[in-house]
């Protein structure tokens, strides 16, 4: 973790400094700052730091002033010689609030705690992230089809489709209330756009919608037959080499 001091007494910010280096391996000094107008300069030149060993009073105003002109995005120590700022250094969301002359037990239960924070929010970053490539993922599947009969257009949204197939080199979407209408795409394009947890691709010819499968019927040679609703006027077959796939599509 990259560490940062703001202290303008040179005997407070050597000690801190040696008991950090002493002791605490993984924390990288990356600077040393004596006064509010170069914090607000570090913080908005964007420098790294994980962590911020903040004095309250500086040589040229107290570090509060530091929170009214900048972002600072670090976990904050405050330290200081007296305790009447207390309840302040909290409303900023200060991690810790060490009494100098700070000593080891006070500045170990401080970092632990930088540290602690730090892997509660890496988690919950990943997580947000996670859940917005997700979000993502499905904004980017089709959810609705404009199909085009000679000189109309019918609007016909995905969760309204039971399966598409393919015939005579043409394809076809069927709905669950049984109306059937040639489709543009190819089955290969449309089943890149349809939302994989939803659609399994069971053979060349046939793209069919979870919510459509009634029952599964098994053949001899490991293929499998689906009984669709509404039912398909050709015999939906999973493909041999598909079945394992479509059975562990199923049961997700």
């Amino acid at each position: 973790m990259k560490a940062l001091i703001i202290e303008d007494e040179p005997a407070a910010r050597r000690n801190l400094a040696r008991l950090i280096q002493n002791n605490f391996p993984d924390l990288e000094i990356v600077g040393e700052i004596s006064s509010v107008g170069a914090a607000v300069k570090w913080f908005s030149a964007g420098a790294p730091c994980d962590m911020v060993f903040m004095d309250v009073e500086l040589e040229d105003g107290n570090c509060f002033e530091i929170f009214r002109q900048v972002r600072v995005n670090a976990f904050v120590v405050m330290t200081t010689a007296y305790d009447n700022y207390a309840v302040k250094a909290f409303e900023v969301n200060s991690v810790d609030y060490l009494l100098k002359p700070i000593d080891l037990p006070a500045l170990s239960r401080a970092v632990q705690r930088c540290r602690d924070a730090r892997m509660n929010t890496d988690v919950d970053r990943l997580l947000s992230v996670l859940a917005a490539d997700r979000n993502q993922s499905r904004r980017n599947f089709k959810e609705r089809y404009m199909i085009r009969i000679n000189d109309r257009i019918v609007p016909v949204n995905v969760s309204d489709i039971a399966y598409l197939e393919s015939e005579n080199k043409s394809s076809y979407i069927i709905l669950r209330s049984g109306e059937r209408y040639i489709f543009n795409p190819s089955l290969d394009e449309a089943e890149g756009q349809l939302d994989p947890s939803c659609f399994f691709r069971v053979s060349r010819g046939c793209i069919i919608a979870k919510e459509s499968v009634k029952s599964i019927i098994k053949l001899g040679g490991g293929r499998l037959r689906i009984v669709s609703q509404p039912r398909s006027a050709s015999e939906i077959e999973v493909s041999r080499s598909r079945v394992d796939d479509f059975l562990s599509w199923m049961e997700k």
